[in-house]
């Protein structure tokens, strides 16, 4: 812009500039043209006056000079007159004016009798004045003049901003800013050129939009239940991999089998449209029910069975919510069909962290057929035995030791890099952990759930980003010193996920806001995650919050990305910088061409944009290397490394 705006400077100058040479030239031609005409009037004049003398001089050899020649030369404004006949003086004339710059005409009106005349005249324009009449004509053409120069300078001017304009709009699309390019259409000249710019951006944003549309029913027929539109057998088995670990489960919770007995023999008799409805509105109320569970999964097994696994719940917690389910499935409208009563039945499997993945399904189908044997709908949990007392806390107990390590400040960061695909670190993630009074490490997955409902969320994230940023402080330090000694300084970035109660707390993000502007010189190095689930629920209240940080100079992630089948529009929307694809989809890429097929479909959604996408949990060489080949820029997990901790 600054090249253009530089051209339009220059255009205008050499126009005026043009404008200006031009009235020069005209006014010098007719000063010139007048000086002129008053000479050759002048010498007219002069001529006239030999013109009667000769004829005096030939008719009337008596003449009487001084009766009508010196009223003539008083007219003319001569200042001397002389007409001599061959030496001898036969008039003289002396005027009452003086002038330094005279114009003498000395010619010889007769040769043969030696008559000669000797005048002296002032200069024609010397005596001449401008009466106010001139002045005003001269005035009012002077000023038309100015107003039509002022005049074309506005419109040159304006048809200049026109084309700044619409160079501005090709810079932003250049840039690859079409949002922006599309929300100023401005008054760009041409506006034929400036018209098309505006129809192509509207048609690709469409294109963008149905492209998105297209990626989301990819992923859709590929992870989705085509009648009930919730995760089908492939999506629960991705996401079974992500809560576990070599078949080893990472957090405790619980998993339902819900089975429809009779579905079969309600579809015979009642028809499809019946069936359906039932299957909807059950689905539906379900559904309702679990968003009050954060992370949990709920997915059709077959025609007639689901399955449903929440996390980071209790024994006691998994009692109550199987009640619930039940309750919820007996309250729908159920068609009069033969064993009414014995149509909904609920196997529940309670698990913890270490037990075996693989046999969770079998413990929960057991528990089904249990359910079933009892007669009449109902649950029935499968029993294994005591629980692990890290688990059995109670709500008080958990709020007291979240209290006690928030004074004491026992929460600490943990570091895990994300490694490109040239093998260099990209920036480092935080992970929170806790110590007890023993200083035994608590995981994240077992104090953020009880944290959360004790509303204690901002609070710990508060701390964690204190400690991030005294420690880019003082690696900022360290690395002013090594500059001292030659040596290159250190420039880490950090990520730190944000939670959906510290993002819709307005203190807390009040505190961030001024935390980010006293520490402006460190936000370049941050990266704050959001979960994808949140951001696809509360994307108009979280997008003043998320586009106040970006502001700021920190980047924006969303992770989790893939753990619900959903549209990635919205990552143009929010200007994420990163998106983080979930574990789920992530393990066993290799084996797994419909991850494959997800992947390549939202790499293709983001195309010319500048997102970078990364992978959570690569556990081996293959899934890596597969990453790679699909277009994935940078990943993490146990492959690389384990978090440790932030020192």
């Amino acid at each position: 812009m600054k090249f253009t705006r530089m051209l339009t400077t220059k255009l205008t100058s050499f126009w005026l500039m043009s404008l200006a040479a031009i009235a020069f030239v005209f006014l010098l031609s007719a000063m010139m043209s007048f000086v002129q005409l008053t000479y050759k009037f002048q010498q007219q004049k002069v001529a006239e006056l030999e013109t009667m003398l000769v004829d005096q001089y030939q008719h009337q050899p008596d003449w009487d000079l001084e009766a009508w020649l010196p009223p003539m030369l008083l007219a003319y404004n001569a200042v001397d007159f002389r007409l001599t006949l061959k030496d001898e003086v036969i008039f003289a004339y002396e005027g009452n004016l003086t002038t330094q710059n005279a114009m003498v005409y000395d010619h010889v009106l007769e040769p043969k009798s030696g008559l000669r005349m000797q005048l002296t005249l002032t200069q024609p324009f010397e005596h001449y004045t401008f009466s106010w009449y001139e002045i005003l004509i001269l005035l009012v053409g002077v000023l038309a003049v100015a107003a039509l120069v002022r005049f074309g300078y506005l419109w040159f001017s304006q048809q200049l901003d026109g084309i700044e304009e619409l160079a501005l709009r090709s810079r932003l699309i250049l840039q690859g800013k079409h949002e922006q390019a599309l929300a100023t259409p401005g008054n760009g000249k041409p506006r034929l050129i400036n018209r098309a710019l505006t129809k192509l951006l509207e048609e690709l944003q469409d294109a963008q939009k149905e492209r998105g549309r297209f990626d989301k029913f990819i992923r859709s027929n590929t992870f989705l239940d085509a009648e009930t539109r919730i995760g089908n057998r492939l999506f629960l088995n991705n996401r079974l991999d992500a809560l576990s670990h070599n078949q080893a489960m990472l957090a405790h919770g619980v998993i339902y089998l819900l089975e429809m007995d009779d579905l079969d023999l309600l579809q015979q008799s009642q028809g499809e449209a019946v069936t359906k409805e039932l299957l909807n509105s059950t689905v539906n109320a379900i559904s309702q029910l679990l968003q009050t569970q954060a992370n949990s999964i709920f997915a059709r097994r077959s025609h007639n069975q689901f399955a449903i696994v929440v996390p980071q719940i209790s024994l006691i917690e998994a009692d109550q919510f199987a009640s619930k389910l039940l309750k919820i499935c007996l309250s729908q409208p159920l068609p009069e069909v033969d064993n009414s009563d014995n149509f909904f039945h609920l196997g529940c499997a309670y698990f913890t962290a270490g037990d075996n993945a693989a046999q969770l399904i079998e413990e929960a189908d057991m528990a089904l057929r249990a359910a079933q044997l009892q007669g009449n709908s109902n649950w029935f949990m499968y029993d294994k035995g005591a629980i692990d007392e890290e688990f059995a806390k109670g709500s008080v107990r958990w709020r007291s030791f979240l209290e006690n390590a928030l004074v004491q400040r026992r929460f600490f960061p943990f570091s895990q890099p994300i490694i490109d695909s040239d093998g260099n670190e990209h920036h480092k993630e935080i992970f929170t952990r806790a110590r007890d009074n023993q200083g035994a490490l608590i995981r994240a997955t077992l104090f953020i759930p009880m944290a959360n409902k004790c509303g204690l969320m901002p609070q710990v994230e508060r701390q964690i980003i204190e400690r991030v940023l005294l420690l880019l402080s003082n690696e900022l330090a360290g690395g002013v010193s090594n500059t001292q000694t030659n040596k290159k300084p250190a420039s880490q970035i950090y990520s730190i996920n944000l939670s959906l109660d510290s993002l819709m707390s307005r203190a807390f993000t009040q505190w961030l806001k001024t935390t980010l502007l006293e520490y402006r010189h460190l936000t370049t190095r941050l990266i704050f995650e959001v979960s994808e689930d949140i951001v696809i629920q509360h994307q108009e209240k979280l997008q003043p919050k998320l586009d106040m940080i970006r502001k700021m100079g920190a980047r924006l992630c969303v992770d989790h990305v893939g753990q619900q089948v959903v549209g990635t529009y919205y990552i143009r929307e929010c200007h994420f910088d990163l998106i983080k694809l979930h574990r789920s989809i992530v393990r066993h890429i290799h084996l797994r061409p419909e991850n494959q097929l997800f992947i390549r479909s939202l790499i293709g959604g983001l195309y010319r944009t500048e997102v970078q996408v990364c992978a959570e949990g690569v556990e081996v060489f293959e899934e890596w290397q597969t990453l790679q080949i699909l277009g994935v820029g940078a990943a993490q997990g146990m492959y690389f490394s384990e978090p440790i901790e932030a020192k």
